[in-house]
């Protein structure tokens, strides 16, 4: 058998493999590589070869020996190497010559050096100098150095420059994650102030360069990156990109994170991110874990970290306190804690504020409060008002705020809007936010909104046997939506439907709830479905409930059935009950029938 070379050889090819104890480690084997590197550079240097010295002695500035890197660069220099020139700056500025340090930067960009460029640009920014810092970064960014045109951005954009964007997208598109940070967040800007497609592109070429930043580790980025994505919905995608932020300690994303966790359920993992926010100053994540201990009736906790959120600078805190004693019944405390926070422009509190100097019958007090609430944008501020001259009878006034808020999409006072515009014959305007009020969930302007298509419904021709039920209109949807939230008079009307239908079983089940819920209009329709099922004696217990409340026809239909039992002289007290009550027409009859009772009392 022929062998290749002796066993020496072979070990060094790589084709035997040594025994484990006798291999060195991968770091060794570079330091014994560098060791190597370096002699052989030094020996080159010594024999005059300019590069090697330059390149030996950015070597050891690297590793910080400056004295040898010194000596090595300035023969290198001497020799008219531009990179050792630079170094040799760069030496010398961290020895803290700086004018020395930009003489040699100056000898290195002249010759063509961007990175000496750069330098020396920045060195001009940091004395003021800023045409000469231009004119340096400029030339680096030219030349295509990343971090000359960064900063050539960054000065633009100082002065407010447009040509700002470019030199940032540049250096962005070279991978200079600071860079692609701001021109996201300029984006983001640009986006906020415009409509339609041209602000969709700009969101979505922010979020690209989010991403290309949040990727080399910037904690903002990967922060706003999260809150894109939670806009739209990726929740799980944002929850690891606010992960990635909050490890790097970026406090707003671990709140963020938290806010995410408690909307999953997992309110003790969001306790975890908001306590790390808070304790490294996050107001929000303080104002967040106060909450959540209020929640479980830990007040003391609860307002120790709404302290914290104060002192953080966040006036939530001061506004979260206020409740917190509204709720505890110390309104003088409440309403040191609102008005602090609502001098410091909170407008939620000022409208808190307000309320609770109403209460205290201080409507004077009270009306400066709303209106700069008001003023600030607080759209229950702006009803408040509304219902503040309303009581005054100032109704121009109460519309004018009434209309504010019903534009910023408040259903009551949309309701009250609607109203109005009733009253004053308006019925497309009336429809119009009477509709905005039921859309918004109330009760009450759907029931109204119900009422007013009702009227405008034809008559519909009487159904024969066996024909099949209409759909349900539009009217009786709205009617059902404000039965199924509790309206009363809804109830009534959406039973009375269900009986025109022939649905005894569902008339009876809304007209009980309205009975139930404090309607004699329910009371006395229920009874009148049992009455006609056979029930009297139950029809007239919802009945007596209904008279008791004031319904005269109920009183008269109890007359009835006390006069045809024998009992007359209830049915005469029922009789003069109804009498007392009316109608005019009710009170006729019960009148009539009063009068018989008492003539066969006396006979």
């Amino acid at each position: 058998m022929d062998v290749m070379g002796d066993k020496a050889t072979l070990f060094e090819s790589g084709r035997f493999v040594q025994p484990s104890e006798a291999e060195p480690a991968r770091d060794e084997l570079g330091d014994m590589g560098e060791a190597a590197e370096e002699v052989r550079l030094g020996l080159a240097a010594q024999s005059g070869d300019a590069e090697a010295a330059s390149v030996l002695g950015a070597m050891l500035l690297r590793r910080g020996d400056l004295d040898a890197a010194e000596t090595h660069l300035r023969a290198a220099t001497a020799a008219g190497d531009r990179a050792a020139a630079n170094n040799l700056g760069v030496l010398l500025h961290q020895r803290g010559y700086a004018d020395e340090a930009a003489g040699w930067w100056r000898i290195a960009a002249v010759a063509g050096s961007a990175p000496a460029a750069h330098a020396l640009g920045r060195y001009h920014r940091e004395r003021g100098d800023e045409p000469a810092a231009e004119y340096w970064l400029r030339q680096s960014a030219e030349q295509g150095h990343v971090l000359g045109a960064y900063a050539l951005a960054d000065l633009l954009d100082h002065r407010g420059d447009v040509a700002a964007e470019r030199w940032m997208r540049a250096a962005a598109e070279r991978g200079h994650r600071e860079a692609a940070y701001r021109l996201a967040r300029a984006l983001d800007r640009q986006a906020g102030h415009e409509d339609g497609t041209g602000g969709d592109n700009a969101v979505a070429e922010a979020e690209q360069w989010y991403r290309q930043a949040a990727a080399r580790g910037h904690r903002r980025a990967a922060l706003h990156l999260g809150a894109i994505l939670e806009r739209r919905g990726e929740l799980k995608e944002a929850g690891r990109w606010y992960l990635t932020s909050a490890k790097d300690g970026e406090p707003r994303a671990a709140c963020a994170l938290g806010f995410l966790l408690r909307d999953a359920g997992d309110s003790e993992s969001a306790a975890v991110w908001w306590l790390r926010a808070a304790q490294e100053g996050d107001g929000n994540a303080a104002n967040a874990l106060g909450a959540l201990h209020a929640e479980r009736g830990e007040t003391q906790t609860a307002e120790r970290w709404y302290r914290a959120a104060l002192d953080a600078g966040d006036d939530n805190g001061a506004y979260n306190l206020g409740l917190l004693c509204a709720e505890q019944g110390r309104t003088a405390q409440a309403e040191q804690w609102y008005r602090r926070a609502a001098y410091a422009g909170h407008r939620e509190a000022a409208n808190a504020l307000a309320i609770l100097l109403l209460q205290g019958s201080d409507p004077t007090g009270a009306e400066p409060w709303f209106s700069k609430a008001a003023e600030a944008g607080s759209v229950d501020a702006a009803f408040n008002l509304g219902i503040l001259y309303a009581g005054r009878g100032e109704d121009e006034m109460a519309l004018r705020w009434y209309e504010r808020a019903a534009s910023a999409g408040h259903a009551e006072a949309a309701l009250q809007v609607g109203i109005a515009r009733l009253r004053e014959g308006e019925e497309q305007e009336a429809e119009r936010h009477l509709r905005c009020a039921a859309g918004g969930g109330s009760a009450e302007g759907a029931y109204r909104l119900a009422t007013l298509l009702d009227a405008r419904r034809p008559p519909e021709p009487a159904h024969e046997l066996g024909e099949v039920v209409h759909e349900k209109t539009e009217c009786e949807e709205w009617y059902e939506r404000a039965a199924t939230q509790g309206h009363r008079r809804a109830q009534v009307r959406v039973g009375m439907l269900a009986a025109a239908r022939g649905d005894v079983v569902e008339a009876a089940r809304w007209y009980r709830a309205a009975a139930e819920a404090g309607s004699r209009n329910g009371a006395f329709n229920l009874g009148l479905l049992l009455a006609r099922e056979g029930s009297e004696p139950e029809a007239a217990v919802w009945w007596t409930r209904a008279a008791d409340a004031g319904h005269g026809r109920a009183a008269l239909r109890l007359a009835l059935v006390y006069a045809r039992r024998g009992e007359l002289a209830e049915g005469q007290r029922w009789a003069d009950r109804a009498v007392e009550l009316g109608p005019a027409e009710v009170a006729e009859r019960a009148g009539r029938l009063r009068d018989a009772l008492r003539e066969e009392l006396s006979a």
